[in-house]
């Protein structure tokens, strides 16, 4: 079961909410897990190589991102998100890297939730910036449910205009979705069930 939405962000910071996409916006019913479940936030991947234009500061912007979407889990999540460190310790346990087939482990659902797993956390938090153009950013995040795969979040958000501008609101927009989201226990309802 999953809550997919689709955003858009503009020069106002005005946030457009677009129809959601049929059929992949489900109930999510009852409660997984307990509120104060453990949250795994991994770093904010950068896809970039489809943009008109490359350029060296575009993997600042996943930096940001990251540091937006793990300083706000915490803020609102005190105590359950798993450390950083230990994130990234876990990441590199072989394991992680042979389900990952030598891909990051933040862009592969099954190696997030296996490395999250093994901290203890219930709930995996990913995300990627990727750029379009220099005015045109798009932030996709997803909450997964380690135990059973289910992605109880699918956000897409369209960034429009100062590119650091908006990808600070995105983020802090999911973050503050997901962090909702893992309070319910994995339940959502801000928005309606699609037929």
């Amino acid at each position: 079961m999953s809550k997919r939405s689709s955003r858009r962000l503009g020069f106002g910071l005005a946030l457009l909410i677009a129809p959601p996409l049929a059929g992949a916006q489900t109930s999510a019913g009852s409660a997984r897990e307990k509120p104060d479940a453990r949250v795994a936030a991994f770093e904010v991947a950068l896809y970039n190589a489809q943009a008109n234009q490359q350029e060296a500061s575009d993997s600042a912007k996943a930096a940001l991102a990251t540091r937006i979407l793990q300083t706000k889990l915490a803020e609102l999540l005190p105590g359950q998100v798993v450390d950083a460190a230990a994130l990234r310790s876990a990441t590199r346990a072989p394991g992680a890297l042979a389900s990952a087939q030598r891909q990051p482990c933040n862009v592969i659902v099954a190696c997030a939730r296996a490395v999250a797993g093994a901290t203890g956390a219930r709930w995996v938090v990913m995300a990627k910036v990727s750029k379009t153009s220099n005015l045109i950013w798009l932030l996709t995040g997803q909450l997964v449910h380690v135990p059973s795969g289910a992605i109880i979040l699918d956000d897409s958000t369209e960034l429009k205009g100062e590119p650091e501008a908006m990808v600070r609101a995105g983020t802090r927009i999911f973050a503050e979705r997901a962090a909702r989201t893992v309070r319910a226990g994995g339940v959502t309802t801000d928005f309606p069930d699609v037929p």
